[in-house]
């Protein structure tokens, strides 16, 4: 008895320790388009000169600076694929959430990504916790004005390019597609990721502008190879569950089993997987710390 006693006032412990470093504290994000750039991507931690861009300080005063720091966290649940009936004419790019309603600004000084209309480009979405879905990616029409609030009529019927469970390298998904042709000047690349292994869906917006020459990236700390390279791979299988969170069951005192060791076990495998979860995000995020 008094071992139990002595295991179950460690196991109280260490779940108190961990609630109060916040270990045991639901994870946050899971990834925006890189390349071309979103403007969560560009006025984030990692965005270097564009994140003091006179839209970007705007976005901040309007959002504050927490939104772009969860910049991989731009989602919404049980969307099933009504995009267009979920997430409201004006705020395309926050999805309709209000913390990022910065995002939704109409200017034409967004930070952009020069490409050439009809070339093949590399597209790059960087993660911190991988996921099974379809990217969709949606480009504005030739009618597009950059000053006026986005709405789905500004975008095109159909995405220009459609990707499910493209591969994972470095800490990014990465889709080669064409370009859409005939385009010129400031356009938008709308981008949805429809989870097929959680309810949620992601946004991006990605401004763009359309011209002659090479299809390159805005300026960056350093380039991410646009090929998928050797030992390329899938997301694999997700925990079960809530991200972030983990259940334990103990065994009574009385009941089948020692108590001592089950509540040893019990915490091992607490601390083990929520500790896990977090080094593997915060690894992955690390990983793709530069663009």
């Amino acid at each position: 008895m008094t071992a139990r006693r002595t295991a179950a006032g460690i196991v109280l412990t260490v779940i108190a320790s961990l609630l109060l470093t916040g270990l045991a504290a639901p994870a946050h994000g899971h990834g925006a388009l890189d390349n071309p750039v979103s403007r969560l991507v560009a006025c984030g931690p990692d965005g270097g000169g564009d994140a003091q861009s006179a839209a970007c300080r705007a976005a901040v005063a309007v959002s504050g600076a927490l939104p772009f720091t969860n910049w991989d966290n731009l989602r919404v649940a049980n969307v099933g694929g009504r995009d267009r009936e979920v997430i409201p004419d004006g705020a395309l790019c926050s999805a309709g959430l209000p913390a990022y309603r910065g995002l939704d600004l109409p200017r034409a000084d967004w930070p952009a990504t020069r490409l050439t209309p009809g070339a093949t480009f590399g597209f790059t979405y960087r993660e911190t916790i991988p996921h099974r879905g379809t990217f969709r990616l949606y480009v504005t029409r030739d009618s597009y004005d950059p000053t006026r609030p986005l709405s789905w009529g500004d975008l095109e019927a159909k995405p220009f390019l459609t990707a499910t469970d493209p591969a994972l390298t470095n800490g990014a998904y990465r889709m080669r597609g064409t370009l859409p042709a005939g385009k010129t000047g400031r356009h938008l690349i709308y981008t949805v990721w429809q989870n097929s292994s959680t309810p949620d869906t992601y946004y991006s917006c990605s401004d763009v502008v359309f011209a002659g020459g090479p299809a390159t990236a805005a300026p960056k700390p350093s380039a991410a190879p646009q090929e998928p390279e050797p030992g390329a791979t899938t997301p694999g299988p997700e925990p079960s569950g809530s991200a972030g969170t983990a259940a334990v069951r103990l065994t009574a005192a009385g009941g089948t089993g020692d108590g001592a060791p089950g509540l040893a076990a019990a915490v091992l495998a607490a601390v083990t997987g929520l500790g896990g979860f977090l080094l593997h995000r915060r690894a992955r995020t690390q990983g793709s710390g530069s663009r």
